[in-house]
């Protein structure tokens, strides 16, 4: 089993909704869903939700009542996930930011990200799509630029972050879009965040191999590290983990979530484990492998760690000490960068 614990406060995410905005064809509904994923969050298209709601497709609505009722529609939809509905990603109609009250109503329930793009590349995009009213126009690309000229300014005045997303995939927009939610509910004297990931074997500290690894057990390095929080006021959170897998997938996570350096153990995965390494080297963080026994005296194959070379330093041979001048490396790094 993953053994994940947190040592000094943890960051709170970015209160409220995340709302998606721009002009159709900017890619809202695919870059919303890649960022619920990120986040971890639910995931709502209102023009969606609003069809499901009517038992009616967007054009439907708008033949039989109107654009005005249908705006009412999308407040009445805003206004529910502002006041009961809480977190979560939300994509919104090309159209929704036109009424002031919707602008303020996203304002209020969270935090408004512009998906900004070029006539052309809405005209690229779309120009195969014949269900859209739009398109069917005499001069469909002159009609985009129109609309884009009216509604532009009323995008950005809404928008908390604005992103061009004429050249960047979905993923590279979702992605982001979730450092930059994470990242703003940091406040500048903000606690830095260490995290600490350990390998296989390593929740067996006091059992195996005692002479090699001491009779203190995995408790007790937690309690360490717990302490040493208290001491310098950072938060240092703690992972562990028998599968490659999963130690993958807790580096990966910690590109988003604020980690400001990892100190990691990869125990049998120093030697071979190629996938930790690539891991290691695409998060641009300072990074200290430690060991707690000093691997140049073992066996032939520990001489060798194919996941040091991804990190900024290695620490070995000082037992369980050995966490805490990882610890401090980060620190001191942080200090000499004049954060």
């Amino acid at each position: 089993m993953d053994k994940k614990e947190t040592a000094g406060m943890r960051p709170e995410a970015r209160a409220g909704a995340v709302f998606l905005t721009g002009f159709m064809g900017c890619g809202k509904s695919t870059v919303g869903g890649c960022l619920s994923r990120l986040l971890s969050l639910p995931f709502t298209d209102t023009d969606a939700r609003i069809e499901q709601e009517q038992k009616k497709t967007i054009s439907e609505i708008f033949a039989q009542v109107g654009e005005e009722a249908f705006r009412g529609l999308e407040t009445a939809a805003l206004a529910r996930i502002g006041a009961k509905e809480g977190r979560q990603v939300v994509s919104t109609g090309g159209g929704l930011p036109l009424r002031r009250e919707n602008r303020s109503l996203m304002k209020e329930a969270g935090t408004v990200v512009f998906l900004r793009v070029r006539p052309e590349t809405v005209y690229e995009r779309l120009r195969g799509d014949t269900s859209r009213p739009l398109l069917r126009k005499e001069d469909p690309e002159a009609e985009i630029r129109r609309l884009l000229s009216e509604r532009t300014p009323l995008y950005e005045e809404a928008a908390d972050l604005i992103l061009d997303a004429d050249e960047k995939t979905p993923g590279e927009l979702a992605a982001e879009i979730a450092r930059w939610v994470l990242a703003g509910e940091r406040k500048e004297n903000d606690a830095m965040k260490i995290l600490v990931i350990n390998g296989p074997n390593l929740n067996f500290l006091g059992i195996r191999e005692r002479a090699v690894y001491g009779t203190k057990d995995y408790e007790y390095l937690l309690s360490m590290l717990k302490k040493k929080a208290e001491e310098t006021g950072c938060r240092i959170e703690t992972f562990q983990s028998n599968h490659e897998g999963a130690i993958i997938d807790r580096i990966q996570e910690a590109y988003f979530d604020g980690t400001d350096g990892i100190v990691i153990n990869p125990g049998a995965y120093t030697h071979y484990s190629y996938a930790i390494h690539d891991a290691l080297a695409s998060v641009q963080m300072p990074k200290v492998e430690i060991h707690i026994s000093d691997i140049t005296a073992r066996e032939e194959f520990r001489k060798v760690s194919v996941t040091a070379p991804a990190c900024d330093r290695q620490i070995f041979g000082h037992g369980l000490e050995g966490y805490l001048e990882a610890v401090d490396v980060i620190l001191a790094g942080k200090s000499a960068d004049g954060e």
